[in-house]
């Protein structure tokens, strides 16, 4: 990649280079173990003319997402984000109040877990979700789903068919999607001339401070702050307005934007994020000067507790099977010898094995039966609920490992 994918520029640095790993949702039938896997070089640089953290555009979203593994009703906490971000934007923006037809489309749609919300109050909507087989999943819970992505021909078709939306929601996408500058300028063509867009992604801030390193792979394109946020919906025609911190996926942002004709001030939040990422020098390159350094310390640290867990004959088994796992199994090097298995709450993903690494994904009553001394847990986004999941694992006295931001190992409560 020698040219930024916003602004052109080829004034690109160096931030964290994590070698070669395959797509990390590309889980394996036991059919193909015996068969070649492509890996592709998973570099993270940033463009110090715009400040876009981004990676080489190696796969296209067709290769990512039109089967896909995630389906996202299978976080109990994230399913309940989803119902209290409707209620908030129901309010804030008096949708559906006063008789109106409200319209709301969400982008990235996946299983229907935030528009099946919006169907339950009886405002119109529509899902926009390229894979095939999470979108079938989304239209047998009722909600209405295109299977699609989003395009400025896309955006306008819709808008034609279905009317302007009120509100565009764009969840845990706009760091998927290379085009950038035409995927904007999508959501500018779905969303009304005085409506909003309200897009959430993980903050950068968070991921360089927090070394949350495994959450670049291959469907990560790009990783924002404010600031770059900022200049990318400029690109299409949108401009920011208000701007919240949420701890989700370890620390993101909720960005509210409008049609630049439509969009007025930004609210002090915004000034105050900006001020934020100034001080943590994320436009200048003194910011990401130890990131690699401390991602390798992490690699370290997990790899030294796995071998030294192997040689005191004690087990060691893994919790999720999420993209950002395996970032970190494949970085760190680590296969079955020192982790057997890993469970997971999806069905779809038993019975496979993760890319790359080839360690079984098993469903989660394994670990009761096996009672092992250590669960590592690999999605640490979702410390907070799986903590209470797998407190179980107390009545044999095993305890839960957490390998970001740094390795920790935590006893449960029954």
């Amino acid at each position: 990649m020698t040219r930024c994918r916003l602004c052109g520029s080829e004034a690109m640095e160096s931030v964290v280079d994590l070698g070669a790993t395959p797509p990390c949702e590309s889980f394996l039938a036991a059919d193909r173990l015996d068969r070649p896997e492509p890996a592709y070089p998973l570099h993270l640089r940033v463009c110090t003319d715009c400040w876009l953290a981004q990676i080489p555009p190696l796969i296209t979203p067709e290769e990512t997402f039109e089967e896909y593994a995630y389906f996202s009703s299978y976080s109990t906490s994230w399913v309940e984000h989803a119902r209290t971000f409707v209620a908030d934007a129901v309010r804030r923006l008096g949708l559906g109040s006063g008789g109106g037809d409200a319209f709301v489309v969400e982008v990235a749609s996946n299983d229907g877990y935030l528009l099946r919300h919006v169907v339950d109050r009886g405002i119109r909507c529509l899902g926009i979700e390229p894979s095939v087989n999470v979108g079938a999943a989304a239209r047998d819970a009722g909600v209405p789903t295109l299977t699609a992505f989003l395009d400025p021909g896309t955006g306008e078709a819709v808008r034609a068919e279905h009317g302007p939306a009120d509100l565009v929601v764009a969840n845990n996408v706009y760091a998927h999607v290379p085009d950038v500058v035409g995927f904007t300028r999508g959501l500018r063509a779905l969303v009304a001339d005085d409506g909003w867009v309200t897009i959430e992604v993980q903050h950068l801030l968070t991921l360089i401070e927090q070394n949350q390193y495994d959450t670049i792979y291959h469907e990560h394109f790009q990783y924002y702050t404010v600031a770059s946020a900022t200049r990318a919906l400029a690109s299409g025609g949108l401009t920011l307005v208000d701007v919240e911190l949420l701890p989700t996926h370890g620390g993101s942002l909720r960005l509210w934007a409008r049609p630049a004709e439509a969009a007025g001030e930004p609210t002090g939040r915004v000034a105050d994020v900006l001020a934020r990422e100034k001080a943590a020098g994320l436009e200048e390159l003194s910011g990401y000067a130890d990131f690699s350094a401390r991602v390798a310390k992490v690699r370290r640290d997990l790899l030294r507790f796995l071998i030294d867990a192997a040689e005191r004959g004690e087990t060691v088994v893994g919790y999720g099977a999420p993209g950002k796992g395996n970032t970190l199994l494949n970085h760190c090097g680590i296969r079955p010898d020192l982790l057997p298995y890993t469970v997971d709450r999806n069905p779809y993903k038993h019975g496979r094995f993760t890319p790359g690494t080839r360690i079984p994904v098993l469903p989660p009553e394994r670990i009761a039966a096996d009672r092992p001394d250590y669960v590592l847990v690999l999605p640490w986004n979702l410390r907070a609920e799986l903590v209470g999941q797998l407190s179980f694992v107390h009545a044999w006295g095993g305890r839960l490992v957490f390998p970001i931001p740094e390795l920790s190992v935590v006893e449960v409560e029954s």
